[in-house]
């Protein structure tokens, strides 16, 4: 059986269940930098990292305790 490498949202969601705490993009972008996501450049790294943190959100994986600020936490 071939082990299929996880997506970058797997790989953030892996993350944040096992250390908790409050999520940005800067944490995000280390922890998927982690976990073997490298985009070429830091501006498509925070990108992409904001782009899985909004997915977890939607999912209900994490949630966005004040709308006025990019921070997300366990739920």
């Amino acid at each position: 059986m071939t082990d299929t490498p996880l997506t970058h949202k797997q790989s953030l969601a892996a993350v944040i269940r096992a250390l908790g705490g409050t999520w940005d993009t800067r944490r995000a972008v280390l922890a998927l930098r982690v976990a073997g996501h490298e985009p070429k450049d830091r501006e498509a790294a925070e990108k992409a990292a904001r782009t899985q943190l909004r997915a977890l959100a939607e999912d209900g994986v994490i949630v966005r305790p004040d709308p006025g600020e990019a921070v997300y936490r366990l739920p």
